[in-house]
């Protein structure tokens, strides 16, 4: 370590990198082989020794003419020593003979690019730069575009560490002496200038990185410099300012003499820079690499934040504002270099006055930032929006604000919660200490919080995304928690009499925030859409939790039932409110002897079912029972109590209110409608959450089902509340039989139960009332799965008189109303709705019918319902891909995984049936006798199903080959031919059989046999043929030409020939002039078959 400062001379100018490296040196002693490794020499020692090697670290080098010598490269690589104690040994080395030590720093750079070459001193006596670089570039390993800075792994990880650690440490080690010896950095900078302008990737990257990190450390020096100039200076005037008798004359020479000679050294360095910045930085920093341009822009980040006297203005400021409009995915990491240099930057308040040009230059582009594709990037510059909004307010604009507002409901929490902090940062920091004071003593609407919660109430409110208060919440959660949690201002709010003017949707807006936080707290993790899911709490975070949820419970268990009392008329509030038990610790009204609030609690949830019949409000309060009744909870029978009281009062009403209205038929009024109606649905709510089955609520369910069957005058609304509460009824009592051991007469009994309300559900499938027929095939649907084969798998074989399985009118009423209500033109449903239904509307009557297709498709793929009733569903692929397209690929994939045979005849035979008439029955029963499958032929002849040409592709294309394989082929010929021969025409031998066209059928099958066997085969058919029908050449004759072709062809003309044949297309054609096929569906088919024959192919290759 030089310690002390050496007299500078003259710069001279910097040599140009295509010039000699070693022009200026004479004829210099090579260095010869270490053959043995001997003990590490003094300092003295090597000065006197005739030394034929250095060391380095106390490791023998050489330059690579022999032997097998740790190079400086191989030291930095393993970073066993500290760089400090490397860079020492070469400085002594370099003190010895600096031309062979500057030789090894020149081969490090050339080896840390990967290059397996070694410069030697002949080729720097008679080569340039230029042909010097040639020649490494060829010691090149073409093998792998891998070279150090870009090997994965911790060891190379660890070298590039390493490797910028050298460079930094070999600056500040020479920064005193050898730096200004105008030999060391002119010939490094000429070498790295060359290397990065090398076509050569590993050259460049490495060498820019290396001059950058270079360029770095001697901005550290001439910041030292600077320092040491301004404080000579100081001390100098302070020494000339004396009196002349106080004056030192000779500490005023010595003085002006050290400026002289720091003021050089300034200049030097400043040369130096210049250098590097103008023959590296200049041409990289666009370099198209994205990695090399990301190590310009973040080292010319930290120099304008270490020395930025010299850096940050404008003239180095623009090279980061370009760099800000990089775009695509390649380029992400050069945008987030930018970002951060530029938050850097803007962290420091002092430097906002140097950075006020390039504010109002590039804001835009920060901005517009935000909303990235790439998400790293976004929430970076969110964050660097922020520190610009923190620096000083006017910066930004109404707009450029609010164009981050939103950002607080993204789906991705990171740019959700940076977006959290920039609003907190704008609307909720305090920045008046005094008036803070005086508005920490007053509490309600005029407390500090209470000022800031009505701001967020607004925000919400404006923002018009009222079904998000959670992602709000969330997003505010690690910047404003103090104000999120403090839920006893909130409550003062909510119980003070609203102030005129204000509105009461403001008022549930809060309720609502209120509850998001509330479950926020109690939870620990991200609403439902945001993140991965949940992780697991560090202790901190636990305990936390735990004292937020204890300190929310002791507050709400009293203040719930005061909120509930003043806000019971209202069903939003009140829904919202009732939300707040399931986030209690209920041990605390035990723990607390808080009883009290607990009847207090029973007594408002008891006026508020006796109010509201709104389904969502008596959720949430039968809810709130099952929770609050939970046995592990001593509360438990005080609230059992209170909830048996209340359900035999409505079933009283309930059962006397059923008794008139059956009495009084269609006399009955709105009154009796009403009492039935308000009851029903208050016992179908708690029926979902509680075991009702002791009140034996389905035998009135039943009647009025009955009854209105029978007389047809039934309110849809009560009719759906019945069908749901006595599905719930059979549901409980399943459950209760299962988790016993039930008698024989129990089963029969729930069977009859089972038997005589899907009968009814059957009968509401012809109802003209929608609604019913949702609700009844829903049901339908549900309980058939449930009381499935199912039912008795886990040992459960004693509920085998349970199990259900529909008879083929059930299975085709079903699959009629799938194909009446879910595959039906959205312009025809708009119509039948109104043409006022808006995009929300649409949105939920496409929910629904997804929802019905749903239930439907689970019978399929679970056996329940005949696999052939899914050919109907599959043919409307394409059709309907847009709104099920994935519902019928999954039931597609999970039905040929169940059986593949049968499968593939359901979506390659069935939709010939009209085509081939009923003829084809006897084959479509023989196929479906195959062993492989179960399924009766009758439901299969009576399916509507379409010609070939309208199949859809996709789903034919999805099927692997291994199904197709995997079918018996060869007898499915034999079988087919016998079929299509069986019967003679009664016109005479010149017609042709009327199961002829079957043979098109065939024709599909014949690219999947072996050559032999379409040999086979052709030999088996000319059986069949006379002399008379091989010469036939007439359109009714085309399906036997087809497939005789077929059997004809081999190898991959025969596979295309099986997809769409000339005969068949031929038969496509002629047919479509006869008028039998629309012509726009035979080119539809047209371009599908092609698509079918290229992915078929590329099946068969793999």
């Amino acid at each position: 370590h030089e310690s002390f400062p050496v007299a500078s001379s003259t710069k001279a100018s910097l040599r140009d990198h295509n010039t000699p490296l070693m022009r200026s040196l004479v004829e210099r002693r090579c260095v010869c082989n270490a053959a043995n490794k001997k003990p590490r020499k003094s300092p003295a020692e090597k000065a006197t020794g005739g030394a034929k090697g250095r060391k380095a670290n106390g490791v023998p080098q050489t330059n690579g003419e022999g032997g097998d010598p740790v190079t400086l490269f191989e030291v930095v690589r393993m970073g066993k020593s500290a760089m400090q104690s490397v860079v020492d040994d070469w400085i002594e080395s370099y003190k010895q003979d600096r031309d062979i030590a500057l030789l090894d720093l020149i081969n490090f750079f050339i080896q840390c690019s990967g290059c397996k070459g070694t410069v030697r001193i002949e080729m720097f006596r008679n080569m340039q730069n230029a042909e010097i670089i040639r020649k490494m570039t060829e010691e090149f390993d073409e093998d792998s575009g891998d070279y150090p800075l870009t090997m994965p792994g911790p060891l190379w990880k660890k070298f590039r560490y390493n490797f910028c650690e050298f460079i930094c440490v070999l600056i500040r080690q020479c920064q005193y002496s050898i730096i200004y010896d105008e030999y060391l950095m002119d010939t490094v900078i000429s070498l790295l200038t060359g290397l990065s302008d090398s076509q050569v990737r590993a050259f460049r990257h490495t060498s820019t990185l290396a001059a950058m990190k270079l360029m770095t450390a001697l901005v550290n020096v001439a910041l030292n410099l600077s320092i040491h100039q301004d404080n000579t200076q100081r001390q100098y005037e302070a020494e000339r300012n004396k009196m002349a008798g106080k004056r030192a004359n000779e500490k005023l020479e010595l003085l002006l003499q050290k400026r002289k000679e720091l003021q050089e050294n300034q200049d030097e360095i400043e040369n130096m820079m210049n250098s590097i910045f103008k023959g590296i930085f200049v041409h990289r920093y666009r370099d198209a690499i994205a990695e090399i341009r990301a190590i310009c822009i973040e080292e010319i980040g930290v120099w304008m934040k270490m020395y930025s006297d010299a850096f940050l203005n404008d003239s180095y400021l623009k090279y980061v504002g370009w760099t800000l409009h990089d775009r695509g995915h390649a380029h992400r990491h050069v945008r987030l270099k930018c970002l951060k240099a530029l938050q850097n930057l803007y962290t420091n308040r002092e430097l906002f006055p140097k950075l006020e040009l390039f504010t109002n230059r590039f804001k835009d582009r920060i901005v517009s930032m935000t909303l990235d594709k790439e998400y790293d990037v976004a929430v970076e510059a969110i964050r660097l929006i922020t520190l610009i909004l923190q620096g000083s307010e006017d910066a930004l604009s109404n707009e450029d604000c609010e164009n981050v507002y939103h950002l607080v409901y993204s789906a991705h929490r990171p740019v959700a919660v940076a977006a959290g902090e920039f609003l907190h940062r704008k609307l909720f920091s305090r920045h008046d200490p005094q008036a803070e004071e005086e508005l920490a003593k007053r509490r309600g609407r005029s407390s500090p919080n209470g000022n800031l919660l009505r701001m967020l109430v607004l925000f919400f409110l404006e923002s018009e995304l009222h079904e998000h208060a959670a992602y709000l919440v969330d997003s505010l959660w690690e910047s404003s928690q103090e104000l999120l949690k403090d839920w006893e201002c909130m409550t003062e709010l909510l119980l003070e009499e609203p102030v005129q003017g204000e509105e009461d949707r403001q008022e549930s807006s809060l309720i609502e925030v209120m509850v998001c936080t509330i479950r926020q707290a109690a939870e620990a993790h991200p609403p439902v859409g945001r993140g991965t899911g949940k992780r697991v709490l560090t202790a901190k975070e636990r305990k936390t939790q735990i004292d937020d949820k204890n300190k929310l419970t002791e507050h709400f268990i009293m203040a719930l039932p005061m909120l509930l009392s003043k806000y019971q008329a209202d069903s939003e509030k009140v829904a919202n409110l009732l939300q707040i038990p399931m986030f209690f610790d209920l041990d605390v009204y035990s723990a607390g002897r808080m009883e009290k609030h607990l009847d207090a609690l029973l007594k408002q949830i008891r006026l508020v079912v006796e109010k509201h019949i709104e389904t969502d409000v008596l959720e949430a309060c039968s809810k709130t029972y099952s929770i609050l009744c939970s046995e592990e909870y001593t509360i438990m029978n005080r609230v059992d109590i209170a909830r048996s009281q209340l359900i035999d009062e409505i079933t009283d009403r309930f059962t006397h209110s059923v008794e008139d209205l059956l009495q009084e038929a269609e006399e009955a009024d709105d009154d009796d409608i009403y009492n039935v109606l308000s009851t029903l649905k208050r016992l179908t709510a708690f029926h979902n959450a509680h075991d009702l089955t002791r009140w034996d609520l389905f035998g009135s369910c039943y009647r009025l089902l009955k009854a209105g069957i029978e007389q047809g005058a039934m309110p849809e609304q009560i009719a759906v509340q019945a069908l749901q509460c006595s599905h719930y009824s059979i549901l409980w009592q399943l459950v209760k039989i299962t988790e016993g051991t039930p008698s024989k007469e129990d089963l029969v009994a729930l069977r009859r139960v089972v038997k005589s309300f899907l009968a009814v559900c059957q009968q509401c499938l012809s109802n003209v009332n929608t609604p019913v027929k949702e609700q009844a095939f829903m049901l339908l649907c549900d309980l058939l799965m449930v009381f499935s084969h199912q039912l008795v798998s886990g040992g459960r074989e004693g509920l085998e008189a349970l199990v259900f399985n529909p008879d083929s009118t059930l299975q085709n009423e079903l699959l009629t109303f799938i194909l009446d209500h879910v595959f039906i033109d959205q312009d025809d449903e708009n119509q039948s709705m109104g043409d006022e239904e808006d995009e929300a509307n649409k949105i939920e009557a496409l929910h629904k019918r997804r929802n019905l297709l749903a239930a439907f498709s689970k019978l399929i793929i679970y056996d329940i319902v005949d696999m052939p009733a899914a050919a109907d569903i599959f043919k409307h692929y394409m059709k309907y891909y847009n709104d099920y397209g994935d519902i019928i690929k999954e039931t597609l994939s999970k039905t040929r995984q169940s059986d593949k045979i049968l499968c593939l005849i359901v979506c390659l035979f069935l939709p010939l049936t009209p085509r081939l008439s009923l003829s084809v029955s006897p084959l479509v029963s023989l196929f479906l006798s195959h062993p492989s499958s179960s399924l009766s032929v009758s439901p299969l002849v009576s399916l509507p199903v379409s010609p070939l040409v309208s199949l859809p592709v996709s789903p034919l294309v999805s099927l692997p080959v291994s199904p197709l394989v995997s079918l018996p082929v060869s007898p499915l010929h034999r079988d087919g031919i016998e079929f299509a021969f069986k019967y003679q025409n009664p016109h005479g031998a010149e017609f042709p059989p009327p199961n002829l066209a079957f043979l098109e059928v065939l024709s599909e099958f014949s690219s999947k046999l072996l050559r032999q066997d379409k040999k086979t085969v052709h030999s088996y058919l000319e059986k069949f043929m006379s002399e008379s029908m091989s010469e036939r050449r007439e359109d009714v004759w085309l399906p036997l030409i087809s497939y005789r072709n077929s059997l004809l062809t081999g190898g991959e003309d025969g596979d295309r020939m099986s997809v769409t044949s000339g005969a068949s297309s031929k038969t496509s054609s002629i047919r479509s002039k006869k008028g039998r096929t629309p012509i726009h569906k035979s080119k539809r088919i047209e371009g599908g078959s092609v698509s079918h024959t290229e992915t078929y192919t590329e099946g068969t290759k793999h």
